[in-house]
């Protein structure tokens, strides 16, 4: 039996017949992870990221991270002075939009800004959108992460929480990206928030969840 990345708790096998991958659901926080075998090398992850066109000539995505900062972001910009992009992709679309809002934002990425210009540095705000879904290691991340929020700082977390239905999970389209290995569950959040001593301070309920860091 294989073991939650995040709660350590027991987890059941679910199998897509049509392409026999399997995947672990966690009985306690309902996180599930695509098992181990069905990974893909770091050269395929990286030519499958070099396809997307996640740039300001994208108007739909500008206009994603436009929305997610007012509904998100926004109502805290007063406590906000620096932020940092982790995982900003090759566009840095949200890291400009950031910075037209009067927010200093660091760029990390693993691919396309490789260099950890983060590590002797803390933030007001950490941004990570449509990242957790490619983490091997999701709990490992989230905590370095949160060694560079500043108290009552926040983490803003956007990856599609997942249907809690099997069938629905199996045909569910965010799986289909080879990339995709790790699916959250609002309960998953929530144990996150208990055992990482942070507050959650708004989810729209699909796919963005924004903490504050506690201590």
């Amino acid at each position: 039996m294989n073991s939650c990345k995040i709660c350590a708790g027991d987890t059941v096998a679910i199998t897509d017949e049509k392409s026999k991958k399997i995947y672990h659901k966690c009985s306690t926080c309902r996180y599930i992870f695509l098992d181990e075998q069905f990974y893909i090398d770091e050269e395929r992850e990286k030519k499958h990221y070099d396809k997307h066109h996640n740039n300001f000539e994208s108007l739909g995505y500008v206009k994603m991270f436009d929305e997610l900062l007012d509904e998100f972001v926004e109502p805290h910009l007063q406590n906000i002075e620096n932020a940092l992009d982790f995982g900003c992709g090759e566009g840095e679309v949200l890291p400009i939009l950031l910075e037209r809002r009067g927010v200093t934002c660091d760029r990390y990425d693993l691919f396309y800004f490789p260099a950890k210009i983060y590590e002797d540095k803390k933030y007001n705000l950490i941004c990570s959108t449509e990242v957790l879904e490619h983490l091997q290691n999701p709990l490992e991340i989230l905590k370095k992460l949160l060694l560079h929020v500043e108290k009552n700082g926040y983490l803003l977390l956007m990856s599609a929480f997942h249907p809690n239905n099997d069938d629905k999970f199996l045909k569910w389209w965010y799986i289909r990206d080879i990339t995709h290995i790790g699916f959250f569950d609002i309960l998953t959040f929530e144990y996150l928030a208990r055992e990482l001593n942070l507050r959650i301070v708004k989810h729209n309920s699909k796919n963005t969840i924004m903490f504050e860091k506690l201590s």
